[in-house]
């Protein structure tokens, strides 16, 4: 068992003092199978079993200022009675009080018991092996192997951290529960070095892999991809569900001083105050690569950078996807959405003159021309939390397309911006 705190040996030693006659007693009813094993009785103890000394034990840590404690649970098999009353008087002396790494065979002791509402208590990840197991898909963030009929694991890269991972698991949940056709997502998991999602296996091609087997469907599915995005849009998310696109941009802005000036974060700042509020979801990357097709209807996957704002701004993701990549970083749209990038042009082309009903290849190139203010907005935007390739590249990207790009041309993605 581990204390992480610089008071732990302290704290420990206090609480051994409190309740037990010696060291051995207290590990033999408390850590039982925690790597500190000691023989003895592991059965549940009555209050008069604790010994007469428990409260002069207490009085050791009356004075000291509360402290925060972290007890690291790993391989803690069973907790007796007599070990829940330690963690209540803990929980009493020092305030705040979090266990992790719990057992689920303990965790239910927890709950049961009602612990769960008064100490922090985070369940042990299960841990899985996908030697031998297919892999489905691969795109910027993650990998995506299938574990069995039933199931598929996304295993995520190294600079996503176990929060982030987390959260999307919290956002599939809350836009499942409200309509959204997503994949159900089961546990948070780890395989070797990595964290990983569990999901539902949906027997289903991505919309990209349905281009590439279907072509005899492409216009059907064109029209799909287009009504998908529409209806997705016309949803509307109840208030708190997740944050506002707004909130996620300023947070990004603030991670940008180590290349920006104050003035130019101010700028951005002031950029992201223009954009109308919403309720209306935004994905954040509707490509095709993450969009299902499950019996002829579309669903969506992967849900990292799930809002809510303008729809506009989901479109400002598309049009990077599947018009600006294929020209700037084909290799990767190709590798992410398993098509060539010419296919992906043709696709980013009909998509839009669909969604926005310009059939003139003037005019749409015109509607492009402000998408591409906006998606040089949006990178500025990025290029703080990608990976470190980009993060390295950081100051060149800013000075193309913030210092040469949005700043001479405030006025006008200032009016873009307001009118979302």
């Amino acid at each position: 068992l581990h204390l992480a705190d610089d008071l732990a040996d302290d704290i420990l030693g206090a609480v051994v003092a409190a309740v037990c006659q010696d060291a051995d007693d207290i590990l033999g009813q408390f850590l039982v199978g925690a790597g500190h094993h000691r023989s003895g009785t592991h059965g549940d103890a009555g209050e008069d079993d604790l010994p007469v000394r428990s409260e002069e034990g207490i009085q050791v840590l009356k004075p000291r200022k509360a402290v925060p404690v972290l007890i690291d649970a790993e391989g803690l098999e069973y907790i007796s009675s007599a070990g829940l009353r330690i963690l209540l008087r803990m929980r009493k002396q020092e305030g705040e009080l979090e266990m992790i790494n719990v057992s689920r065979d303990v965790y239910d002791i927890f709950e049961l018991t009602g612990f769960t509402d008064i100490l922090t208590v985070t369940r042990a990840l299960r841990t899985i092996d996908v030697e031998g197991c297919e892999i489905i898909g691969t795109g910027c963030s993650g990998t995506v192997y299938r574990l069995d009929k039933d199931t598929i694991v996304k295993l995520y890269r190294p600079w996503i951290s176990l929060e982030e991972i987390q959260k999307e698991r919290e956002y599939a949940k809350i836009a499942f529960l409200n309509g959204i056709p997503t994949a159900i997502s089961y546990d948070v998991v780890r395989s070797g070095e990595s964290y990983g999602l569990v999901f539902e296996m949906l027997r289903s091609d991505t919309l990209g892999q349905a281009y590439k087997k279907y072509p005899e469907q492409y216009d059907e599915l064109t029209r799909k991809y287009v009504a998908f995005v529409k209806d997705f849009h016309q949803q509307r998310m109840p208030e708190d569900t997740f944050y506002s696109i707004q909130s996620l941009l300023h947070s990004r802005a603030d991670g940008l001083n180590e290349w920006c000036t104050q003035e130019e974060i101010d700028l951005l700042h002031s950029l992201i105050d223009c954009m109308p509020e919403s309720n209306s979801p935004v994905h954040g990357d509707l490509h095709p690569g993450n969009i299902m097709m499950q019996d002829g209807e579309l669903m969506i996957i992967d849900m990292t950078e799930m809002t809510t704002g303008p729809a506009i701004y989901d479109i400002i993701n598309v049009y990077r996807d599947i018009v600006a990549a294929p020209r700037l970083s084909p290799k990767s749209i190709e590798a992410s959405m398993g098509l060539p990038a010419e296919t992906i042009k043709k696709i980013g082309d009909d998509f839009f003159a669909l969604y926005t009903g310009l059939d003139d290849p003037e005019l749409l190139n015109e509607y492009y021309e402000k998408q591409e203010l906006l998606y040089a907005f949006n990178v500025c935007l990025t290029v703080g939390i990608g990976p470190e390739k980009i993060r390295n590249n950081a100051s060149k990207i800013l000075d193309r397309q913030l210092r040469k790009t949005v700043i001479p041309n405030e006025a006008t993605l200032r009016e873009l911006l307001q009118n979302l």
